[in-house]
């Protein structure tokens, strides 16, 4: 109890510290707790000082409850293909992404290294019980308690070092980064990236109108690990030589965000020019001239070295041409000699456009099955912005076309890639990507989108035929199939009281299909599903049960 007091007062003191509590109230929040009687008491008590308004948005959330049913995965076998052992194997998982999430939470916590999601916020998009926001299209509050939820699951999913994408359009775009903002931290917001998606509404008519040929990017990152990828624009040139080897000229007065003299000191001092242009820390008779930092931004500058660095390098390891004072910098061929850029927050490639989608799904699918699928040009700049690493995982729970997995798959291809198209001079890349998608069925997809859009689509570019045998598509008369594995799921249901023989969880759960070899007796298999699968039986309450309750309220 006194562990949890002090940590409890920590907090209190953080909150004082970020200017969130006044610290005559933090004093008495603390005093409160130290006399608490119980640890409910002191919790109570804290989260008066932990509880504060919030300045973003607000809307009425999904509520979650228990029910006694499990959901669990089963695999497709008739949807499933093996074609190369030694290649990645990528998940497919069909139904409900809230409890896909929740299921992949089992295998993945913590494992996900990219997030992609480009959720329903158009019309039509939440069914009946959508209301006006595009003409008959979904509410706020709905888009939002729908996302939420969802949100919260794959925080969890993240790695330490992973990142999210959302693609959200000009109207939704600042009430979900308020909601990101909630979920992820607003200190883990790295950008909102415009997109140019095409030539827009050119021919409206309204004199109040403009046309609108972008949507939005946001990106956020899990936390203080993640480190974003940078272009290459070049390579470091040595253009200089003397005893010591080539080398460059780079500056010694420092740059960046602390290169002031209020941060750092012990690093602002005067350097002195003698008649011979030599430099010296001493003032003498035949010093000629006083160097100091310039300023930046109206505030004195500061150098790299301290001075005592200085009385010991500076006459290997600096250069002065009459003006500026330079540090030599040598080659080292242990060292990275590529030149970085930092990757603008600007999308506007041809390759990720609108258009660019919707031709390339035509020639894989047919036309008019899918309305506005993103292209892949736009994924591939959101994964190639996370560096790659072995065994990279992609997610996206809105799978929707499948357009994720082609990016996934062409960059593996694109890391074998060598003068010619499909000359594998190196191994292809390993990343594996899961996509989650609900087979909803509309006009043009009567099987549902998952099986006649999402699952087509992969075994197509995967394989080089559909799962009829057939290969009447255009793009195979042009492309090389990927190769690959794809393993598909589907979320079934099973109640927890459930005691039949051959039709209990322990029975129709497959722990092959979380990573997990068979268990050798009955009992492990027991616990595995018991420490497991209860947050499964978690379900949102309906569209029905969440439009009355909030009728009422």
């Amino acid at each position: 109890m006194n562990a949890t007091k002090q940590s409890l007062i920590a907090e209190i003191e953080r909150r004082v510290s970020d200017r969130i509590l006044e610290q005559t109230n933090a004093d008495l929040l603390i005093k409160l707790i130290n006399n608490a009687d119980s640890l409910d008491e002191a919790i109570n008590i804290a989260a008066l000082g932990t509880t504060y308004r919030r300045t973003g948005l607000h809307f009425d959330k999904r509520l979650e409850k228990m029910s006694d049913t499990i959901k669990y995965f089963r695999k497709n076998e008739a949807l499933s293909f093996h074609t190369d052992d030694s290649k990645p194997t990528h998940k497919l998982i069909i139904g409900d992404n809230y409890e896909a999430l929740q299921n992949l939470l089992i295998q993945y916590r913590g494992k996900v290294d990219v997030i992609y999601i480009d959720p329903p916020y158009g019309k039509d998009s939440m069914g009946e019980f959508a209301r006006t926001n595009y003409n008959n299209a979904i509410t706020r509050d709905n888009l939002l308690s729908m996302l939420y939820p969802r949100l919260v699951l794959a925080r969890q999913l993240l790695s330490d070092d992973g990142v999210i994408f959302c693609s959200i359009d000009d109207k939704n775009q600042a009430y979900v980064k308020c909601l990101m903002d909630e979920v992820f931290g607003e200190e883990n917001f790295i950008a909102c990236a415009p997109r140019k998606t095409g030539a827009g509404d050119a021919a409206t008519r309204s004199s109040s109108e403009l046309r609108k040929p972008f949507d939005y990017l946001l990106i956020f990152k899990r936390g203080n690990d993640t480190e974003l990828q940078k272009k290459i624009v070049g390579e470091k040139e040595y253009k200089y030589s003397d005893k010591l080897g080539n080398y460059k000229l780079d500056k010694f007065q420092a740059s960046g965000s602390d290169a002031t003299r209020q941060a750092r000191p012990n690093l602002y001092y005067p350097i002195y020019v003698t008649k011979e242009k030599y430099l010296t820390l001493k003032e003498t008779e035949d010093c000629i001239k006083t160097i100091f930092p310039q300023q930046v931004n109206g505030v004195d500058g500061r150098w790299m070295w301290k001075p005592e660095k200085f009385e010991k390098d500076k006459d290997d390891y600096l250069f002065y041409d009459g003006t500026t004072i330079y540090r030599k910098t040598y080659y080292d061929e242990e060292q990275d000699q590529n030149v970085y850029q930092v990757e603008k927050a600007w999308i506007d490639g041809g390759d990720c456009r609108n258009a660019k989608g919707t031709t390339d799904l035509n020639e894989i699918v047919g036309k008019s099955i899918f309305k506005n699928p993103k292209p892949i040009g736009l994924i591939e700049w959101c994964i190639n912005l996370v560096p790659y690493k072995e065994n990279q995982i992609i997610l996206d729970f809105f799978g929707g076309s499948g357009t994720t997995g082609h990016a996934v798959l062409d960059l593996n291809r694109s890391e074998a890639k060598n003068g010619d198209l499909y000359e594998e001079a190196k191994p292809e890349g390993n990343r594996t990507f899961i996509l989650c998608q609900l087979n909803e069925k509309t006009d043009t997809t009567p099987n549902g989108i998952a099986y006649d859009v999402t699952a087509k689509r992969l075994k197509r570019v995967m394989t080089g035929e559909c799962y009829d045998g057939t290969k009447d598509f255009e793009w195979i008369k042009k492309n090389k199939p990927y190769g690959g594995n794809l393993d598909v799921y589907e979320i079934e249901s099973v109640s927890n009281f459930e005691w039949t023989e051959g039709k209990t969880p322990f029975d129709v759960i497959d722990e092959t299909l979380y990573g997990k070899e068979k268990f050798a007796n009955i009992k492990d298999k027991i616990d595995w599903v018991c420490s497991n699968f209860d947050k499964t039986q978690q379900c949102l309450e309906s569209g029905e049960e969440w439009l009355k309750r909030i009728m009422e309220e």
